[in-house]
């Protein structure tokens, strides 16, 4: 087994982090207070609401967007803000209410906007076509506002039709996060008239096992989903005995990839020609490393 080097991780963090990723490393690892990390994602939420300004940070646009926001769901779900930051919530409410980025005839939020051309990006955050990248991240943002907000029925009628596609949906990708976090929304809110939450953990649960690279020797190296990127502190009942085996593997070889400053790397490139990528890089890389942090804390003597 290629061990982690949990220090040189947890210095390459402090060292190098932006002021939201030390509150959340802080949070984890030392007995900080969700109150500062809200403080820090504040700093990337807009007037109406909405997050942008580099949230996401592949994606430079400053004005408020349906990916970063639900980045920003996300960090209050696995924080376990959302109660308590009631403030930053209704905002989020008022933003996916005014239905901004959405289109009203296919009821989905926009994967990737216009004006996302006009700042530093990644080639993925160009808006093609109608925009609309499936359930990415519509089934989420309907969740939470089925959980948040008003309209509920409208809101319900989306996220059905999101779950009522999902076994027939291949190659989910990062949509498999969105999934995820609209069931946990639900269950967590003990939502039980809008899906079968039985039903939906366990089509999860076989999209999981199918989504997860097999490949280790692909990990770190290729844009593939493996454990860690799904159970660093999160989900965990979605770990069934051959997804064990499959944290396991990762575990075996995930101090191979750690580099010698101690962090972990991104997978992927922008291929687009802005010199702001190695900027965007080093936003990533602790977070990246807080994520294998929380993983190996997670299943290291489990």
């Amino acid at each position: 087994m290629s061990i982690v080097d949990i220090d040189a991780a947890k210095r390459f963090i402090k060292d190098t982090a932006r002021p939201l990723e030390r509150a959340l490393y802080s949070l984890y690892f030392e007995s900080g207070s969700s109150d500062t990390v809200v403080s820090e994602l504040e700093c990337y939420q807009n007037p109406d609401g909405g997050f942008g300004k580099a949230l996401e940070a592949d994606n430079w646009n400053p004005a408020s967007n349906p990916i970063a926001t639900n980045d920003a769901i996300i960090t209050l779900y696995r924080t376990g803000t959302l109660r308590s930051a009631g403030k930053m919530v209704r905002a989020i409410v008022s933003y996916l209410s005014s239905h901004d980025s959405f289109d009203e005839e296919k009821r989905r939020w926009l994967f990737a906007i216009d004006s996302n051309k006009d700042y530093p990006h990644a080639i993925w955050w160009e808006k093609k076509d109608d925009g609309i990248m499936g359930f990415n991240p519509t089934v989420s943002l309907a969740a939470f506002m089925v959980c948040y907000g008003p309209d509920r029925d409208y809101y319900t009628s989306i996220v059905r039709e999101g779950f009522a596609a999902l076994s027939d949906l291949k190659e989910l990708g990062d949509t498999l996060k969105c999934y995820l976090l609209a069931y946990e929304l639900l269950k967590s809110n003990y939502i039980t008239d809008v899906i079968d939450l039985q039903g939906a953990k366990v089509e999860l649960g076989l999209k999981i096992r199918e989504m997860i690279c097999k490949d280790t020797s692909k990990y770190g190296v290729e844009y593939v989903i493996s454990p860690s990127d799904i159970f660093c502190g999160t989900y965990d009942e979605f770990v069934s005995d051959d997804i064990r085996v499959l944290i396991d593997a990762e575990k075996e070889v995930l101090g191979s990839i750690q580099k010698e400053d101690g962090g972990f790397d991104i997978s992927w490139k922008w291929y687009t020609d802005y010199k702001e990528f190695e900027e965007a890089r080093n936003m990533w890389r602790p977070r990246i490393t807080l994520d294998k942090l929380l993983f190996s804390d997670r299943w290291q003597t489990i």
